[in-house]
């Protein structure tokens, strides 16, 4: 159960604070408190359980070492994002979600090495050959892909999760997840549609103080799961170094003795070839008519 503090700490950063109530999506009604003045009231008891388990969640996928996709394209949202993903260091999208961004992930992946070819013409010199106006073409290219795509360059691979601010606003990026079956967390307001997504955080997805705060927590838990992924990393390698030598030794010891005992593979070819090739002693007929008159005697 949530924790008071925590639950004030919401209440402080505005979270509870719905849409009006004639934009409502009826299927947030079990995450709705009360309405007043117009609007919904989230119930934040509901809203900091949710968290703590999105949290959790988000926690193992960054251990496990697959990257969140953080995705917020709305003005008041984009900078808070795009700041809070870089500390955690997770890809984020913030100008315009690239159609196809995941279903067509190969040729996005196309555009991003565009932008890395881009920088080795610049460094081996090949850039200064271009015209002028090829160069500005190839400026504005970079400054394009760099603007879209650059906060995806170490992306080598689909995302393991997507985190979502505004589920209406990103329908095509929650549309793309789904049908490639990745986990979608997701600040849901009371205007959105709750059941497409896998772990819901009822929220105020429009005041930035609320945005802030939501994602301070999550990427935080991020965080500390890339550390334990690190940490775990280096105690494995410390207790692996000398078992791995051992067994190393062994089995080279165990070879080297198979390969006394056994005879190698070419000798026992060699042996068989040369059977082949002697020449089989076939019985005359005289001596088989021989052979079975004395058996019958």
């Amino acid at each position: 159960m949530a924790d008071n503090k925590q639950v004030k700490e919401l209440l402080d950063a505005g979270v509870h604070f719905g849409h009006l109530t004639r934009k409502w999506n009826p299927n947030m009604a079990p995450y709705i408190y009360m309405e007043r003045n117009g609007i919904h009231i989230l119930n934040l008891y509901k809203t900091a359980a949710k968290l703590e388990e999105a949290n959790e969640a988000l926690k193992k996928i960054a251990a496990s070492g697959r990257k969140i996709l953080f995705v917020a394209t709305k003005k008041q949202a984009k900078d808070i994002v795009a700041e809070k993903a870089k500390n955690a260091n997770m890809p984020y999208i913030t100008e315009r979600w690239p159609g196809g961004m995941l279903t067509n992930f190969v040729t996005i992946r196309k555009a991003v090495k565009k932008m890395a070819s881009i920088d080795r013409m610049k460094q081996d010199g090949t850039f200064n050959t271009l015209s002028k106006k090829e160069r500005l073409q190839v400026d504005r290219l970079r400054a394009k892909l760099e603007k879209n795509l650059g906060s995806i360059n170490d992306m080598s691979r689909l995302p393991g999760a997507l985190f979502i601010v505004d589920t209406t606003r990103e329908h095509i990026a929650v549309k793309e997840a789904q049908k490639l079956n990745i986990p979608i967390f997701a600040m849901v307001d009371t205007n959105s549609d709750p059941r497409e997504i896998d772990y819901v955080i009822p929220s105020n997805d429009d005041a930035s103080k609320s945005i802030d705060k939501i994602m301070t927590s999550v990427t935080d838990a991020i965080i500390e799961g890339l550390s334990e992924r690190k940490s775990g990393k280096d105690i494995d390698d410390d207790d692996d170094d000398q078992p791995r030598a051992e067994k190393k030794t062994k089995k080279a010891a165990k070879t080297a003795d198979l390969e006394h005992k056994a005879p190698s593979k070419d000798a026992v070819d060699q042996k068989a070839m040369k059977e082949a090739k002697q020449p089989v002693k076939l019985e005359s007929k005289k001596e088989t008519l021989e052979k079975a008159t004395s058996e019958e005697e």
